[in-house]
């Protein structure tokens, strides 16, 4: 804020440069009115509504007492119907976690790796008019499912998503630093953009749609391609955009709350955040043409999502240039000149440092009025928001049309498709995800129930209870169809895609474009 304001000083005064810091600055406050604006016009729905709703929890791998208290909170609130589709490995022990909660919750297997193809056996095996996806990591709070179905009161909704928290956050700085990224775009992106009618991505730790519109939505949503490769990361966005694309809206319900968990290792968050980076500006340029025909301020949100990492990285290599080369205005001379140059540099550090944490604070006065101890912690995050979050936004936007894997969990998708093909996943025509045989069921002689303890439990609250008795779907060993090759083939080597070079190009055409402000 304090550079921000000389150089508009500086500016007023002299018209012939233009400050990327200045224009990065004026673009964050100008969203952030935007979306203060807008979000103040939010009001969750509050009318009663019922759906019949199946509830679907694709899953590779859990920590068993977690995912047991996953799926405890869920059947306490219970959907018509809960499915569960383990995918990759068997998994004995996520699969005997299933059987506690029989009848309730059946489960299902396929040896395919992937979210995507997880997603679509438990839509097919649904029989809600709503259904609901799970993050197998996602803990429900007490009337999470009644709140999220309210908003299909509006038949004009076609998806609808939670408020989320991280469990826990406290159990360290990277966790608490997750909680304030989440409950930030819970107070203010999320309801600005709900009131708009179309929330650009449904954040999938719990994301409901109506059945209808993911029926519709599977073909594309099992293999559409775009810069000629198809990302089986960033499920929740391509759902979010196809059901925009039938013409529906998308809201977001503040009074359904779920926690989930956050990484507490920087190289997996690292890679989490470089997932979530490649899918969003993916799906962004993606979508463009839809948003600017039909939500232009969606486009502004997301564009402007892509473009202040550049700005800020033209900023930091022009403060850079201009102090190898001395050329430039010099901002802070009168201030050393008055001070002398060593109590005036640190005047000048001193001043940025406050500023910038006041604006900061300001910006996240909402989150502040909730967790007032974050306000010790705002020099913290912005320094990792800059330094950390500024990086992986840029190398996600390189990296977008390549081919990779989920990252980030042992034995998930690895970015090949099945048998070592090629892609993702095969092209239109080549049925590489399993078809569903008759699956065998079992009875489960009383499995028990039982809570779990811990952090999980006292993170989010609610009644206990234990499960019930009764038939789990054991699925028969599913197989594919290989029209692509069998198991035992050697791998070829993934063919070159060209317009992988597309992201580099506009990287390069955006940052000679700030170049050429400082020469």
């Amino acid at each position: 804020m304090f550079i921000f304001i000389l150089q508009v000083r500086q500016l007023a005064a002299d018209q012939a440069e233009i400050y990327l810091f200045a224009v990065f600055s004026a673009l964050v406050w100008a969203l952030w009115l935007l979306k203060v604006v807008l979000s103040r016009r939010y009001r969750p729905w509050t009318e009663p509504h019922h759906e019949t709703t199946t509830v679907v929890v694709p899953v590779v791998d859990e920590p068993l007492p977690l995912f047991r208290d996953v799926l405890r909170r869920v059947v306490e609130q219970r959907p018509d119907q809960v499915v569960v589709v383990i995918n990759g490995d068997r998994n004995p022990g996520l699969e005997r976690v299933c059987d506690e909660f029989a009848p309730l919750v059946r489960w299902t297997h396929t040896p395919v790796p992937g979210k995507r193809g997880a997603v679509r056996i438990g839509v097919e095996q649904a029989q809600g008019d709503v259904v609901v996806l799970v993050d197998s990591d996602t803990v429900w709070t007490p009337g999470t499912l009644t709140e999220l179905v309210k908003p299909f009161a509006d038949p004009r909704v076609g998806g609808v998503t939670t408020r989320q928290r991280i469990l826990d956050p406290d159990r360290s700085w990277l966790t608490r630093w997750a909680d304030w990224l989440e409950n930030s775009r819970s107070l203010y992106a999320m309801p600005a953009q709900s009131v708009l009618g179309a929330v650009g991505c449904l954040p999938g730790r719990t994301i409901a749609f109506r059945r209808s519109a993911l029926d519709r939505a599977m073909p594309a949503f099992l293999t559409g391609r775009f810069l000629g490769v198809f990302l089986e990361v960033s499920d929740d966005r391509t759902l979010t955009n196809l059901t925009l694309k039938q013409g529906y809206r998308t809201a977001y319900q503040h009074t359904s709350l779920v926690y989930t968990d956050a990484p507490l290792r920087v190289g997996k968050l690292f890679r989490q955040q470089l997932r979530w980076a490649r899918g969003s500006q993916y799906n962004t340029l993606r979508m463009l043409p839809w948003m600017l025909r039909h939500a232009p301020l969606l486009a502004v949100f997301f564009v402007a999502d892509i473009l202040l990492p550049f700005l800020l990285l033209g900023t930091i290599a022009g403060w850079v240039y201009r102090a190898a080369t001395g050329t430039g205005v010099n901002l802070y001379e009168a201030m050393l000149e008055s001070y002398g140059a060593r109590r005036g540099w640190y005047s000048v550090i001193a001043l940025m440092v406050a500023s910038s944490v006041l604006s900061m604070a300001v910006r996240q006065i909402r989150h502040l009025q909730e967790v007032p101890s974050d306000a010790l912690r705002l020099p913290v995050f912005i320094v990792v928001s800059t330094l950390f979050l500024m990086p992986v936004r840029l190398l996600g936007f390189l990296r977008m049309a390549h081919v990779s894997g989920w990252g980030t969990r042992s034995g998930a998708y690895a970015g090949r498709g099945p048998a070592g093909s090629d892609d993702a996943v095969p092209p239109p025509g080549a049925d590489a995800l399993p078809a569903l045989p008759g699956a065998a069921s079992r009875v489960a002689a009383d499995p028990g129930g039982g809570a779990v303890g811990g952090a999980v439990g006292g993170a989010v609250g609610g009644a206990g209870g234990g499960a019930a008795t009764a038939t789990a779907l054991a699925a028969a060993p599913l197989r594919v169809r290989d029209r692509t090759r069998t198991a035992t083939t050697a791998p070829r080597r993934r063919r070159p895609n060209p317009l992988a070079a597309v992201p580099y190009l506009v990287a390069a055409v955006l940052l000679a474009s700030e170049a050429l402000l400082y020469v």
